[in-house]
């Protein structure tokens, strides 16, 4: 069967908003909810990012039936492996085994934050090969020491563990990263519905394993303002991940899309109040083969109760019937 998910988008909602944007969720009847970690937004106009872990937390109190998912944590330089691995354990334990740990390469938007310098693809991806070896290890429980090319970990261990291991779901891009992730995880993470990152999940796992996609959509009583929100707030997506995982800021983002025009962003995005363009964009996720799709609504704080409202009575029906 389908889910589908709640995008709680940490680069354009403030930690009090992304709380009640979570609970609303809940109730409008979605079936898990995923949360960014960001140290900065895209675009100055989204203009926040907060702590995702202290959200998280909080969420897990908000709300009692929802899944949760980071969506992705970078577990390479902002974070140590050992942490993010305690990290992730204690919100296992707070959400009642509702938590699965998204995990990624990460973005130079986020990383370079700690002035260590931005490593090529290739490192990036030696680095979360050794991350997620770190904390599988810290998840088997007992003390845990390790010694890779990258990271380092002196006699570490984790004291509030989950009766319930604690899932990871890597995020990948292609076909070389699914098969180096793909025995690591135990779901897989993509924003694209490319059926090829499907197949070749399947294929290197047994095809047992939930896939989880992402797809933008703006709701709003006037399809105009729906299209002008989405061009202020997600321009910076038409770049695609090669790029985006690149540049370091948002001032570098808003000069690579400052020739995206609206209707660019709209060619991907549906926007407005129908839910028939919606419906049929985010068909081509399940139809690639994701089991599990999360909706991001671009500027939900416009009208939370508008679309989560539309959410509840139109929009989750109308998926759920078109994909069953």
């Amino acid at each position: 069967m389908v889910r589908f998910g709640y995008t709680l988008m940490t680069e354009q909602s403030g930690p009090r908003e992304l709380v009640r944007q979570a609970a609303a969720a809940e109730r409008a009847g979605f079936d898990f909810a995923v949360m960014s970690d960001h140290y900065s937004p895209w675009l100055d106009e989204q203009g926040h990012s907060p702590y995702a872990w202290s959200v998280l937390g909080a969420v897990t109190q908000m709300t009692e039936r929802m899944d949760l998912l980071s969506f992705v944590t970078a577990p390479i330089m902002r974070y140590h492996p050992a942490v993010v691995a305690q990290k992730a354990a204690t919100i296992g334990l707070l959400s009642d085994d509702r938590f699965t740990l998204g995990v990624g390469a990460g973005e130079n938007l986020n990383e370079h934050v700690i002035g260590q310098g931005w490593p090529p693809v290739n490192v990036r991806h030696e680095m979360l090969t050794e991350a997620l070896r770190i904390i599988s290890s810290l998840f088997d429980g007992g003390h845990v020491n390790f010694t890779g090319e990258h990271y380092r970990v002196d006699s570490a261990k984790l004291w509030d563990l989950p009766e319930q291991r604690v899932p990871v779901a890597t995020a990948v891009s292609g076909d070389q990263s699914v098969q180096r992730f793909a025995p690591l995880s135990d779901a897989m993470i993509a924003v694209q519905p490319e059926p090829s990152l499907c197949r070749g999940w399947d294929s290197a796992t047994g095809g047992d394993q939930r896939k989880y996609g992402q797809q933008p959509i703006c709701w709003d009583p006037s399809a105009d303002a729906a299209a002008r929100r989405a061009w202020e707030q997600l321009r910076w997506f038409a770049g695609g991940w090669k790029v985006n995982a690149e540049l370091p800021g948002p001032a570098g983002f808003a000069a690579a899309t400052q020739h995206v025009r609206i209707d660019d962003v709209t060619a991907g995005i549906p926007c407005g109040p129908d839910v028939d363009p919606i419906v049929k964009t985010v068909q081509s996720h399940w139809q690639a083969g994701f089991t599990d799709i999360a909706l991001v609504q671009v500027g939900v704080d416009a009208d939370p109760a508008g679309f989560f409202g539309f959410a509840r009575e139109k929009l989750l029906p109308a998926l759920r019937a078109a994909a069953s």
